[in-house]
Order: C-alpha cells, then structure tokens, then sequence
C-alpha cells in the first residue's frame, strides 16, 4: 500500500475512532503519529515531529489570543451584560409584533460581539429570554429555538474561537478573519430578524400560543418603558468593550492579541465595579477560562501534528489532483465540501469538524483559486448549522438543559430552531456566490 493509501486508512480510523468516543485530541495525536512512523519507517522521526507540533505550537504568540477572549467571554457573562442587553431591546421594540424574539436576535448579536462563544450565549439567553417570552404569550418551543438559533451568531460575529482556530489551521491572519466574520454576522442577525417578524404575521400559530392569539395578552402586560438615563446605564458597559476590542482591532491599533487583553481588563473593571464577582466567582472564572483553553491549545497542537502527518502521506495535493482531474471544479468542490461538512455537524462538535477537515481542505481550496479567508467564513458558516441540527446539535442541548423544563422537549426545540437553518443556509449560499461582501 502506497503512502496515499495509508494516509486515506488513517483518515478513516480517524473518524472511527471519535465515532467511539475517544477524545478528539487524542484521536488525531495517535492518528498523526502512528501514520508518520508507518510512513517513514522511523519512530525517532515520528517523536521528534510530534515535539516540534507541541513546542511551535505552545511558543506560538498568536495562541495567546485565546485564553484573553475566553477570560473576557466569562467575565461579561457574569457581570450579567447580557441581561441588560435584552432588557434594553425589549423596552425599544415593545410594539413590534413578534418583538421579543427581534430583542433576543439583537441582544445576542451584540452579547456575541464581545465574547465569541455560542454556548455562553445560549445559556444567558436561556435563562434571560425564555421566560420573558413564555409570560408573553410566545410557545416555549419557538422561544428556546429562537435563543439557540440566534446563539450562533458567537461563532461568526468577531472575537470568535471558531475564526482563531481555522485562521491558525489555515495559517490566516487572525485580524482579516474577525474584520470578514462581521458582515455575514450581520447578514446572518438581519436574516434572523426578518424570519421572526414574517412568521409573527404571517404563521402566528407558530410564534404564539393559541391562549395569545386568542386573548392578545401580550397587551394587557406591555413591557414597561425604560428611560434614557436607564438605558444609557445599562448599554454603556457593552458599549465600552465593544469601542476597546473591536474599535482597537479594527483601526489596526490592537493586534487581536493586545485586543484580548484589553478586552479581558475591561471586562474585569465592569465586574468588579458592577460588585458581581467576589474571590469564589472569581475561582470559578479564571478555572474555567484555564479548562477551556487547554483544552483548545491541545487539540490545535494535535491538529497541527494531524496535518504534519497528512502532508507526509500527500494526501492534500494527491486529493487536489483527483478534484481538478474529476472535472468538479471550484464549485464542484465547494458544494461537495460544505454536504460533507453539514452532514459531520450531525455527529461532531464544531471545533472537531474543523480540526479535521480544514489540514485537509484548505490546501486544495487555495490550489483552486479559492481565498482562503473567503473560505474560512464559509467553513464557519456551515459548521455553525451542526449546532442546531440533530443528534449532535450542541446549542440545542445546552438551551433544553439550561431551561430543565420537562414540559419543553428536545425535539420542540429541536423544531423551534428549524427555521432559522434555513435562514442560515440562505445566508451561506449569497456569501459564497458574492466574495465580494467578505471585506477582510
């Protein structure tokens, strides 16, 4: 057997072996290793790549980013930003037929504008949203679907882990990554807000419950009005990280290194300012901020030794070949890959879909004449829709256990957010028919 044919085994063990439950990172390490050893026949070789990947990989700068926006994400959510958020959207879009499910959308785009993690704005928006909806008169599906629909805009709208961990796959500026994520974001929350309003007026049975349309409780408990001092108070502390991070990256003063760092502090001064965090939160955040990151530097390190490994074996040039001998073409190409990817995001969570795709994927978009930031946000796009789609569906199952409502199902939820895939994939088809609207 060739070396391309065992890179192709390695491959598919790969997936066999995530299918049964080993940890992603370990997978790809074993994997990594195991194919450069067999391939050149030399274990000194295969260790000695394996602690150049591990060392280049902690020593890298950029790697740095992580942690900070990490750190930054769990300080804003304690500090309850969030909430005040959608308090504020609620009150201005009181009269909007269909209107706190807008304020949700517009509360969780800007909540995602200073966090970047979609499964910390499902679990605020849970606690915040759904309740408010339900005494409103919204069925409980479509409410807990909206928050975990709009939840993903975390993984699009800059800082986002996703776009750090394909622009350190791709070797990508990290900078023009979160500068291209913000215009499909915003696409992406304008689509959102239109579907809401459309399906308020147009399948209100969907929306509301037959109690609402048949009594209109929703006016005999308007939501009461907020004043300007008041909304100023509670925008000013979103206003003020969303001007630090992404004011600073975008003009080019911050690199999104210092911008995560200056966002970290400054979200740190609102907490403890706002006197929600005391030694035992405190703990708590700089724990799970230590977890997370570890976690993804690990697998970014395995990922890195993963593509090592599939370079020795030639599998991106060989498959680059056998795509442009096909007569596929760039389109061909592209249509095959976002299938191949929304059909992982049935069983794989989003970080292992990109490690193990994009070492693969990447080279041969370039060879097609594909940019690959341009590329990268339609890798993000369509890994964001495995976050809603069954068995998987991460977002959905952190909605139903944040909300632990027996009553609201799983597949309700799962029903509830159904629309909003469509939304996104309408919103993956215009980005990758017009490059032209990613601007980074």
């Amino acid at each position: 057997m060739g070396t391309i044919g065992i890179g192709l085994l390695l491959i598919a063990v790969l997936f066999l072996l995530v299918l049964l439950g080993m940890r992603i990172a370990v997978a790809l390490m074993a994997v990594g290793f195991a194919g450069v050893w067999i391939i050149r026949g030399n274990f000194d070789f295969a260790m000695k790549l394996m602690s150049i990947a591990a060392y280049s990989g902690v020593a890298n700068y950029l790697f740095a980013t992580i942690p900070l926006f990490v750190l930054m994400g769990h300080l804003v959510s304690i500090s309850n930003v969030g909430k005040d958020t959608f308090d504020v959207a609620e009150s201005l879009l009181r009269r909007l037929l269909g209107g706190l499910g807008v304020a949700t959308v517009a509360a969780n785009t800007v909540f995602a504008a200073v966090t970047g993690v979609s499964i910390a704005s499902a679990a605020v928006f849970t606690k915040v949203a759904v309740p408010e909806m339900t005494r409103h008169g919204y069925r409980a599906s479509f409410a807990a679907g909206t928050v975990a629909g709009s939840s993903v805009l975390g993984m699009l709208i800059p800082p986002s882990l996703l776009l750090i961990i394909y622009g350190v796959l791709a070797e990508q500026s990290i900078g023009r990554m979160f500068i291209a994520g913000l215009v499909p974001g915003i696409l992406l929350a304008v689509g959102f807000v239109a579907l809401i309003v459309a399906m308020a007026r147009f399948a209100p049975g969907f929306v509301f419950t037959r109690q609402h349309l048949d009594h209109q409780l929703e006016k005999r408990e308007p939501v009461p009005r907020m004043g300007g001092a008041e909304i100023g108070r509670k925008l000013v502390p979103i206003i003020l990280l969303v001007v630090f991070v992404l004011g600073g990256l975008y003009s080019g003063f911050f690199t999104p290194t210092e911008a995560g760092g200056v966002g970290a502090c400054a979200a740190l001064v609102i907490a403890v300012v706002r006197g929600s965090l005391d030694l035992k939160k405190w703990w708590a955040v700089l724990t799970q901020t230590g977890t997370i990151s570890v976690g993804i530097l690990i697998l970014l390190v395995a990922a890195s030794f993963y593509g090592q490994m599939l370079a020795v074996a030639g599998i991106p040039s060989a498959i680059g070949q056998f795509v442009q001998g096909s007569g596929l073409g760039a389109t061909g190409f592209l249509i095959v890959y976002v299938g191949l990817i929304l059909l992982l995001g049935m069983i794989l969570d989003s970080s292992s879909i990109l490690l193990i795709v994009v070492p693969i994927a990447a080279p041969i978009a370039q060879g097609l004449g594909f940019d690959l930031v341009h590329f990268g946000i339609i890798t993000v796009i369509a890994v964001e829709v495995g976050l809603l789609t069954p068995p998987f569906g991460i977002s959905i199952f952190t909605v139903h256990s944040t909300l632990g409502d027996e009553k609201t199902s799983l597949e309700s939820i799962f029903a509830g957010a159904l629309p909003f895939v469509g939304v996104m994939l309408a919103v993956l088809g215009v980005i990758a028919i017009f490059p032209q609207l990613i601007v980074g």
